[in-house]
C-alpha cells in the first residue's frame, strides 16, 4: 500500500522524509481502517457528515469544514509548535533540557503512560458504536460523528508516537489497541469505565462531560511531560478535546432546558407524562457519571503517580502556574480519609497526592458546569438545584472504594443504602424510561421532543442546515 502522506495523512512529523515510520504505517493502516469498519459508528459509512478537519496547526488549519464520508476521514498527526528552548519544568529533572528521544531509564513508564492514554480513545468510540440510531437531530448526530472521528485521530496520535520512538514494542502495543475491544470479555480496554456501553444520548451527554473531562486533565498533565514529543502531541489534542466537553455541556444544558419549559407549561404533571426527563432522573445520572469519572484519577495516595512527577513525565494540572519549587520533596497535600466513620481531611506527602491534586482542580471544573445547568432552572423559576454528589459517592477505586456514602458524604449502613439506592443513582425503570424516549428524529431542523434545540448551528450555518446526509 502506498500513501500520499501530506493528502492521506496530513502532519508535521514529516512522514514523506521518516521511511522507518512510513512503513510502521503501512502495516497498522488496514487494521485501524477494518477496526473502524466493525467498531465504529454503525450503519454510518454511506453518510455525509459536514466534519471538521485537522489539516494543521496554524490558526486557520486545524478546523477545515466540509461533508466527508467517515471511512474517508484524514485521520491527520500533529504535534503543538515546539517552544524554544523548553525545559523539564518538574521533578528531578527540573531545569534541565526537555527530552526529545525517550530517556531510556524511563522508557516502560513512558510507554505505560502513551499506552493508557491511547486505549482510553478506541474504547469510546466503541462504547458508542450505536447511537447514532436513535439520534435527537441531525445536529447531535453530526457532533457525535465528530466526536468519533476525533477520538480516532487520538489514537492516530498515541500510535505515532509509539510508532516513532518505541521500535518494535511500540508497534506491538498499537496493535494491541486494536486487538482489545470495549466491554470483550477476553480482551476489554485497560480502564474499566471504558468497558461500559452508552446506550442512550442522557448518558452520551453525561460522558463527554465528565469523561472526557476527566480526559481533558489526563492530556493536560501528560502535555507537562517532559517528553516533548508526547507534549507537543497532548497539546494539540486538548484543542479538540474542547468541542467533546461543549458537546456534553451544551447538550445537558438543552436537556435540562427542555425539561424545565414543559414543566412551566404544565406546572401539576409529571414531567414525563410529557416525553421529556424529569430533573430527579438527571441528578442520578450526573451522579452515575461524574462518581464513576472521579475514580478515573486513581488512588488518592500513589506511589506510581509520584514516581512520574519525580521522573517529569506526568505534571499536575497547570504545572508552570503553580507557586512552588515543583520537587514536591517536603510539601504536604489535603487528602481525605476514612476515620471513626466519618471522611476526615489530612496532610499527606504532596507527592504521593498528585493525583488528588488533579482530581481536586477536576471537581472544581465540573462545578461550574453545573452551575450554569443551574442559571437555566432558576431563570425558569424552578426551585430545584442540581448538585456534584461528594467525591466518597459510589466510589469503586481510592480509600472510598466500597464506602456506603451517601451523595452529601455521609457513611450509612449497607440496608439504608440499598433502601436509598434507587433515589441516587439511575434505576431499571429509569434507564428504561430514557431508553423510550430514544427515537431517531433525521429532519434537519427538527429536535426530539425531550431536548430543546441549540442556540446556534456549527460554523455559522442555521440549525436547519443538513449537517448529516444520510443518502
Amino acid at each position: 500500500m502506498t500513501i500520499d502522506y501530506q493528502e492521506k495523512i496530513p502532519n508535521n512529523v514529516n512522514l514523506s522524509e521518516d521511511r522507518r515510520l512510513q512503513r510502521a504505517l503501512e502495516r497498522w493502516l488496514p487494521g485501524y481502517q477494518q477496526w473502524w469498519h466493525e467498531q465504529g459508528p454503525a450503519d454510518s459509512e454511506a453518510m455525509e457528515v459536514y466534519l471538521r478537519t485537522a489539516i494543521s496547526v496554524e490558526a486557520g488549519g486545524w478546523a477545515n469544514y466540509g461533508y466527508v464520508r467517515m471511512p474517508d476521514y484524514r485521520w491527520g498527526i500533529f504535534l503543538a509548535r515546539p517552544e524554544p528552548d523548553r525545559r523539564v519544568n518538574f521533578g528531578k529533572h527540573k531545569g534541565e533540557p526537555a527530552w526529545q528521544e525517550v530517556p531510556g531509564e524511563y522508557r516502560s513508564e513512558l510507554r505505560r503512560l502513551i499506552v493508557t492514554q491511547g486505549d482510553t480513545e478506541p474504547a469510546s468510540v466503541e462504547q458508542q458504536r450505536h447511537l447514532g440510531k436513535t439520534c435527537p437531530s441531525l445536529y447531535d448526530l453530526r457532533n457525535l460523528f465528530q466526536v468519533n472521528v476525533e477520538e480516532g485521530r487520538h489514537l492516530w496520535a498515541m500510535v505515532y508516537l509509539l510508532h516513532g520512538f518505541f521500535g518494535r514494542d511500540g508497534r506491538e502495543e498499537a496493535e494491541a489497541m486494536l486487538e482489545r475491544h470495549s466491554g470483550d470479555p477476553d480482551k476489554p480496554r485497560i480502564l474499566n469505565a471504558f468497558n461500559e456501553k452508552t446506550t442512550d444520548w442522557l448518558s452520551f451527554f453525561m460522558f463527554t462531560y465528565f469523561t472526557d473531562r476527566d480526559g481533558k486533565y489526563q492530556l493536560a498533565s501528560l502535555a507537562e511531560s517532559g517528553f516533548d514529543p508526547l507534549s507537543r502531541t497532548c497539546r494539540f489534542m486538548l484543542t479538540e478535546e474542547a468541542h467533546h466537553m461543549f458537546v456534553g455541556e451544551s447538550g445537558i444544558g438543552r436537556v435540562v432546558q427542555r425539561t424545565c419549559e414543559a414543566m412551566n407549561a404544565h406546572r401539576n404533571d409529571d414531567p414525563r407524562s410529557h416525553g421529556v426527563i424529569d430533573l430527579p432522573t438527571i441528578q442520578k445520572y450526573l451522579n452515575l457519571h461524574f462518581s464513576a469519572s472521579v475514580d478515573l484519577f486513581g488512588q488518592e495516595l500513589s506511589t506510581n503517580a509520584a514516581n512520574y512527577f519525580t521522573m517529569g513525565l506526568k505534571g499536575r494540572f497547570q504545572e508552570t502556574r503553580i507557586d512552588d519549587d515543583h520537587r514536591l520533596a517536603d510539601a504536604t497535600y489535603t487528602v481525605p480519609e476514612v476515620k471513626d466513620g466519618a471522611i476526615a481531611l489530612v496532610e499527606a506527602p504532596a507527592l504521593t497526592a498528585v493525583n488528588e491534586c488533579l482530581r481536586d482542580d477536576y471537581i472544581a471544573d465540573c462545578q461550574r458546569g453545573v452551575d450554569k445547568w443551574n442559571r437555566i432552572i432558576r431563570d425558569a423559576g424552578i426551585e430545584v438545584t442540581l448538585t456534584l454528589p461528594h467525591r466518597a459517592f459510589n466510589r469503586k477505586i481510592g480509600v472510598c472504594a466500597g464506602l456506603e456514602a451517601t451523595p452529601d458524604g455521609r457513611i450509612i449502613a449497607a440496608a439504608e443504602w440499598e433502601s436509598g439506592r434507587a433515589d441516587w443513582l439511575p434505576s431499571a425503570p429509569d434507564q428504561s424510561y430514557v431508553q423510550s424516549l430514544m427515537a431517531a428524529v433525521t429532519e434537519p431542523g427538527k429536535m426530539a421532543n425531550w431536548i430543546a434545540a441549540p442556540a446556534k448551528g456549527i460554523n455559522g450555518n442555521p440549525i436547519a442546515f443538513e449537517y448529516v446526509r444520510l443518502n
